[in-house]
């Protein structure tokens, strides 16, 4: 599959590869990284190697999937933003995990909303949702941000969480 490569103002949202597994294990084991994520034991190398392969059969199989992030200023992978499908409930997620040294500075919202607007403009989905650890100030603001409105709390992957969405109907391009 060829998977899209998008532009954002100040990133580039781009297919993820083998080549990104040593940045991605630099990522995956930095301290609490993974804190708010139902398993948060750091990757080792074939963890990850896992992850990029099925990230790029998620993108064979649906059309869309996860993306490696890349500030235009500062070439290299700092994370990830994109869709996700969940096969439990049948929804599409947008989700985000950016390296600790560079949030903050907007890239995870710009990474969010190129997603939400590849998924409602794009793939035609009638709704997106983000799944947000309670105590996750950050995710939640950035959900919010984006124009995902706070539906319930519930439990995904056994953990309590909150859960945002976003119609396609009540979706406005956000500046």
């Amino acid at each position: 599959m060829d998977i899209p490569t998008l532009v954002t103002a100040h990133t580039k949202l781009r297919p993820f590869g083998l080549a990104d597994v040593d940045v991605l294990i630099q990522i995956a084991n930095q301290k609490d990284i993974f804190r708010y994520y139902p398993n948060p034991v750091p990757w080792m190398r074939e963890k990850t190697e896992k992850f990029i392969r099925s990230q790029l059969k998620h993108w064979e199989e649906h059309g869309f999937g996860w993306w490696g992030v890349e500030p235009l200023d500062h070439p290299g992978l700092i994370g990830w933003n994109g869709l996700q499908y969940l096969p439990d409930t049948d929804e599409i997620e947008v989700g985000y995990l950016i390296s600790e040294s560079f949030r903050g500075l907007g890239w995870t919202t710009e990474g969010t909303i190129a997603s939400l607007e590849f998924g409602f403009e794009v793939l035609g989905l009638a709704s997106i949702i983000a799944i947000v650890h309670p105590e996750n100030i950050a995710s939640q603001r950035v959900a919010l941000k984006c124009g995902l409105a706070l539906v319930d709390r519930t439990n995904y992957f056994g953990m309590d969480c909150f859960r945002y969405r976003v119609d396609a109907k009540n979706y406005m391009k956000v500046p």
